[in-house]
């Protein structure tokens, strides 16, 4: 008898840490959507970039060199 109330007892265990495993997804996804929104509008409102590179001469910029 004993058996059967400890099976019962996992298996209600189980079934209560199941919705709370489905709540933690969802509260996970929300966290999501808003962090790639906000994202979004970061990159929305950042200026667009500059071209700094148009009053110099054409040879430039076209090769790294380094060295080790």
């Amino acid at each position: 008898m004993n058996v059967s109330m400890n099976a019962s007892t996992a298996l209600a265990s189980l079934a209560g840490q199941a919705a709370g495993d489905g709540e933690a997804a969802r509260a996970l996804k929300k966290a999501l959507e808003v962090q790639a929104q906000d994202a979004r509008q970061l990159a929305n409102g950042a200026p667009a970039p500059l071209k700094t590179s148009a009053n110099l001469p054409p040879n430039l910029g076209q090769h790294i060199n380094t060295t080790a």
